[in-house]
């Protein structure tokens, strides 16, 4: 008997400790936060090797995923549709940003400037399937009423629909935003508060959010949209003046830095050249010493910024460890392309329409409240690093920018294989346990899973010969295992096919083109075969995006100013009429008088 009880509770215990190694069947799926910087270069982050201090996104990143080879779109608002929807960008109707698309291109299929209704957010998927559903900060995916958020499957939304604005008021960055920026709430307009910052404030409507959420069991998506660090940077200057002595060495100092850092992380073969600064850039000693202090200071406020946002997700953070929602969240974190090199003040009208609106250029003052600042495209060549170009190009400092997931069952690694911006919606949805649709309106899914990757069942998710192409504003770039086929436009590309071998050489320094005529045929084919495939409507040869800009705000400008010259004409001509009327009647005073 003593034996037969013993041996049941041998069984039993076998059992019960069995039970509790096995997955439970109703496990919660795992909540999602998407984080998206406004252009950051893959080394602006700390833990890739940027001078900010990131310590929350690091502490992610180190108990997490970190890609190393992820490409984006080269500018903002098709990035953002082919993040958060898994298509090609000409597929969801965002192919350029809407400011720098012709008005002729505007009316051509693909082309409208707004999310179309032939895909849907990786939101509308996640809330069909019982997510609750949440973002804030910059949307920029079309501001019409069927486009808002509310309508393109979040719950709850706190948005700019902008390509960007002024991060302490709801003050408009360039003139072709005529009047203040659109911010929403739930899908009606919005005046912005007093104490407005933007990192601070987009944080705390997201946790509010939470907060009044009366189904706290369902699993939710987060989109964080900073507006860090997008023109006009700005930051309170407790954050940049620890920076400034860092950049005071120059931008060629600090390009070579981050070049040594990619070496030391792998992130680059200890062979590879470094990427060129252009060579119309200045050189930092033609600089006198003012300039030098100025533009250091410039760069400060960039990592202050960083480095602020990074705060502000620490705070997030610790928001959900309260809620005890911390354990079970899958992080994202990206960037939606390369660092920014306009140096819009530095253009005489600019500058008359920076005075004229209240913005100002101070030293002492910069990226405080009030300031318009940026860091120019000799610090954005700096960003990038090892890499050539920035945003709006199709170098590699344009397009190659930091992708980190972390998580349950997101193993602690680096990953160097190829991926692309599509890639993360179909990733969110095999964690989410949600299957891809079969069918639908713009057919199947561009981009590619890489949850496998990440669970180590495979170490590629595209094929060595199978060709990857990319199109914005003329921009045109296709991969293909090793190799990148690439054409930049103008103001700094020079509009010829050029060919380079990314594995031996990243920073685009060997054109093979003329050396490899077989393979640079092969490749313009593939990317012929990609253009036809999604739509790709080309642009003409003299097409540069800051070009159309300047055309539209001409034309903005003679639109508002004709009224006023009216006005004036009107004065002018009441004026001589006043004063022929009132002579006649001297004229006749004087003939009844004489």
């Amino acid at each position: 008997m003593r034996k037969l009880i013993l041996l049941l509770f041998i069984l039993v215990s076998t059992f019960l400790l069995v039970a509790q190694t096995l997955p439970s069947t109703d496990t919660k799926p795992p909540n999602v936060v998407l984080i998206l910087i406004d252009d950051a270069a893959l080394m602006d982050i700390g833990c890739y090797g940027g001078e900010a201090a990131t310590p929350n996104i690091d502490r992610l990143a180190k108990q997490g995923t970190m890609f190393t080879h992820y490409r984006t779109s080269p500018m903002c608002a098709p990035s953002r549709a082919m993040l958060l929807t898994g298509y090609d960008s000409h597929l969801t109707g965002i192919p350029n940003l809407p400011l720098f698309t012709p008005p002729s291109y505007a009316k051509k299929p693909g082309y409208e400037g707004v999310l179309n209704d032939k895909v849907e957010t990786v939101a509308t998927r996640l809330k069909r399937k019982g997510y609750r559903t949440y973002v804030s900060g910059k949307w920029h995916l079309g501001h019409e009423e069927a486009n808002l958020p509310n309508n393109r499957g979040f719950d709850r939304s706190y948005i700019l629909d902008a390509s960007g604005a002024d991060n302490y008021e709801q003050r408009p960055y360039l003139p072709t935003q005529t009047s203040k920026p659109p911010w929403y709430k739930d899908g009606e307009k919005i005046d912005l508060p007093k104490d407005f910052y933007s990192s601070k404030n987009l944080v705390d409507e997201l946790i509010s959010f939470s907060k009044e959420e009366s189904n706290k069991e369902a699993p939710f998506f987060s989109f964080l949209s900073f507006q860090a660090i997008h023109i006009p940077v700005q930051v309170p200057k407790k954050y940049s003046e620890k920076y400034i002595s860092t950049y005071q060495r120059g931008w060629d100092v600090i390009k070579r830095q981050r070049y040594e850092k990619a070496k030391q992380l792998g992130i680059i073969p200890n062979e590879a050249p470094l990427g060129d600064m252009l060579p119309v850039l200045k050189k930092w000693e033609v600089l006198n010493e003012e300039e030098q202090k100025y533009h250091a200071k410039a760069m400060a406020v960039n990592a202050g910024m960083l480095e602020a946002m990074d705060e502000h997700i620490g705070r997030y953070l610790q928001y959900l460890q309260q809620q005890r929602q911390f354990d079970n969240t899958v992080f994202i974190i990206t960037s939606d392309n390369g660092p920014e090199a306009s140096a819009a003040g530095d253009v005489p009208i600019m500058k008359a329409w920076l005075k004229m609106v209240g913005y100002h250029q101070d030293y002492e003052r910069l990226g405080e409240k009030g300031s318009y600042n940026y860091i120019g495209p000799e610090f954005a060549s700096a960003a990038s690093g090892p890499s050539a170009f920035f945003k709006f190009y199709g170098g590699e400092g344009g397009l190659r920018v930091p992708l980190i997931f972390s998580g349950p069952t997101i193993p602690a690694q680096s990953i160097p294989a190829f991926s692309m911006v599509m890639d993360v919606t179909p990733t969110i949805l095999s964690i989410a346990g949600i299957d891809q649709p079969k069918t639908a309106p713009a057919g199947p899914m561009t981009g590619k899973n890489l949850y496998p990757m990440i669970q180590g069942d495979t170490n590629r998710v595209y094929g060595p010969n199978e060709p990857v192409g990319l199109e914005a504003a003329g921009r045109r770039v296709l991969y293909k295992g090793d190799f990148k086929l690439v054409k930049n436009g103008k103001s700094y590309g020079n509009y010829n096919w050029q060919l380079y071998n990314l594995a031996k050489d990243p920073g685009e320094t060997n054109d093979l083109a003329a050396s490899s005529p077989e393979l640079l045929q092969e490749m313009i084919n593939h990317y012929s075969d990609y253009a036809k495939q999604v739509g790709v409507v080309e642009m003409e040869d003299d097409y540069e995006p800051l070009l159309e800009i300047q055309s539209k705000l001409g034309r903005q400008m003679k639109e508002a100013a004709l009224p006023w010259v009216g006005r004036f004409l009107a004065l002018v001509l009441g004026f001589f009429v006043i004063r022929w009327w009132r002579n006649k009647n001297r004229r006749v005073e004087e003939r009844f008088s004489d």
